[in-house]
């Protein structure tokens, strides 16, 4: 059997998700889930599908991810997982749409303009 691979994206993190049946554990880059995510609030993230799909230690998860940084790239692979979970299941679409969790968050970094410091603030500005 061939394992599709599901994409989450956030800011400039992309993650590809592969589940398989198993018992719930999650690697990330070869690593453990928690040596990659040491903050607990990125971990509940990571974890949030599962337990609103009620599907806690159903699936392993096998997550390859890039870009960004440590929030970017757990919410990243939130979304991967939550596509994947509609993908093995479709009657988890709606609490998981109901949770926002199959939202592509759209936000990106403002790009800096020329003639100003950043992407907004400008340079000081002298009358005389």
């Amino acid at each position: 059997m061939i394992d599709r691979i599901y994409v989450g994206r956030r800011k400039t993190s992309v993650a590809r998700v592969i589940l398989k049946t198993g018992n719930g554990n999650i690697s990330v880059n070869g690593k453990e889930f928690e040596k990659a995510f040491p903050l607990l609030v990125s971990r509940q993230d990571i974890t949030k599908p599962f337990r609103v799909t009620e599907t806690n230690n159903k699936y392993d998860a096998i997550v390859t991810v890039k870009g960004g940084g440590s929030t970017g790239q757990a919410q990243a692979i939130r979304l991967g997982i939550a596509r994947a979970l509609i993908n093995l299941n479709p009657d988890f679409r709606p609490p998981l749409k109901l949770e926002g969790l199959l939202t592509r968050d759209p936000r990106m970094v403002e790009r800096k303009k020329y003639g100003q410091a950043k992407a907004r603030k400008r340079f000081q500005f002298s009358k005389r």
